[in-house]
């Protein structure tokens, strides 16, 4: 007989549907199939130069070995200094953690503080990760419904009906991937009163996609709105998407000193330090200019606009223009049940998506991979010339459907 190696907890677990819509798309470049990929959650901008010049600097002047579990005392130091800058939030660094990316932060995060059978309430539309990690700590994600009708944003009554006295965590996102939906001040108030009604529960804010925000919208964090429960709120950042540092992987996270005590724990066993030459760039990042941002964000803008333009037109879809973040979500919702000449039926979202890629050579996310059926995801971090022959390909194939 043989002996299965495999654990039930890989087994509980998807592989992320986001990096799997990537991969297939460079496979089928790499067959020479003319596909445009609008799967990445990733800017197709440069880094930075005087980021990649404070890398290079670090490499020669020997910073190479391991660094503090949690991250370099300098970098530290410019955390908190941006938690203050940007967010009037003061946190010391025995409250900060770097890890290896936003990713290794939450997973630390949840590792570190989710007991078996403890709830995380997760609104949906989700990151794809969320309930995966939440389910490798052993917990269970408890999933609440957001609709278009309200931007996709889940309100503080639909989050009193879900607690219970197993809830440890909410996870807030905002900007939101997959969106790109924004939180008011006032709706983080709101969320926010739920800490004075249910002493025993946390909120997680994932703001990684904080400075990337469109139409005059202020970005605010929960911990700026409610700065009186800021010891039970997890503030998540890095310098992936704004900084255009997504393989450079370094994220960050700021929380009472006990909470990262116990992450910097989880660490020490898993990655040890991140990269002590990307903890020296992502130093150079947080205390450079970022002029460049706000360029990168005028082009972002009008990708959105040009990619949502085109899917408004398209025959059975439909789309509201985000106000952060570099994604929109659209509805497919009208094409369920129609068929391709060939006969083939648009079952759900992902046959959609599998129609795209393979009639026209467009990959997108199929909404089911973030909780919501009926929808799709496309990242507009890509050139103007590629979105519109994009947009161009699946009006065509949209149109094809009977």
């Amino acid at each position: 007989m043989k002996y299965n190696f495999i654990s039930n907890r890989v087994n509980s677990i998807k592989p992320s549907p986001t990096i799997a819509v990537t991969s297939k798309a460079r496979e089928l470049k790499a067959a020479g199939k003319d596909v445009i990929g609008l799967g990445a959650g990733e800017p197709d901008f440069d880094t930075p130069t005087h980021i990649k010049k404070a890398a290079i600097e670090a490499i020669e002047m020997g910073k190479t070995k391991y660094t503090a579990v949690d991250g370099i005392p300098e970098l530290k130091e410019a955390i908190c200094k941006k938690f203050l800058r940007d967010n009037n939030i003061t946190f010391d660094t025995n409250e900060i953690s770097v890890g290896a990316g936003g990713k290794q932060v939450l997973f630390n995060a949840l590792l570190a503080t989710v007991n078996k059978g403890d709830e995380v309430i997760i609104p949906s539309p989700y990151w794809v990760s969320y309930p995966d990690m939440v389910v490798i700590a052993e917990g269970v994600p408890v999933i609440i419904e957001t609709g278009i009708e309200s931007d996709f944003k889940v309100t503080s009554e639909q989050l009193r009906k879900a607690i219970t006295n197993k809830t440890k965590w909410i996870v807030i996102n905002s900007p939101s991937n997959p969106t790109g939906s924004c939180y008011s001040v006032n709706e983080l108030n709101d969320i926010g009163e739920i800490l004075d009604e249910f002493p025993h529960v946390g909120i997680i804010s994932d703001d990684i996609y904080e400075k990337i925000v469109y139409d005059n919208f202020k970005f605010s964090t929960l911990a700026t709105v409610i700065p009186k429960h800021k010891d039970r709120i997890l503030t998540v950042n890095g310098v992936s998407k704004a900084y255009s540092m997504t393989g450079w992987r370094i994220g960050y996270a700021g929380a009472s000193k006990d909470i990262i005590k116990s992450m910097a724990k989880i660490q020490s066993q898993s990655t040890t330090n991140p990269s002590s030459i990307s903890q020296y760039a992502a130093l150079s990042a947080l205390k450079g200019e970022e002029e460049f941002i706000l360029k990168n964000n005028k082009i972002f803008k009008k990708r959105r606009d040009l990619i949502s333009d085109i899917i408004n037109q398209c025959k059975g879809l439909s789309v509201n223009k985000p106000s952060g973040a570099f994604y929109i979500f659209p509805s497919c919702a009208q094409l369920i049940g129609s068929k391709t000449k060939k006969g083939l039926v648009i079952e759900d979202d992902t046959v959609f998506c599998e129609y795209l890629i393979e009639e026209v050579g467009v990959a997108a996310v199929p909404g089911t991979a973030f909780g919501k059926k009926g929808f799709f995801r496309i990242s507009y971090a890509t050139s103007d010339k590629l979105l519109l022959e994009a947009g161009k390909r699946i009006e065509i194939a949209c149109d094809k459907l009977v």
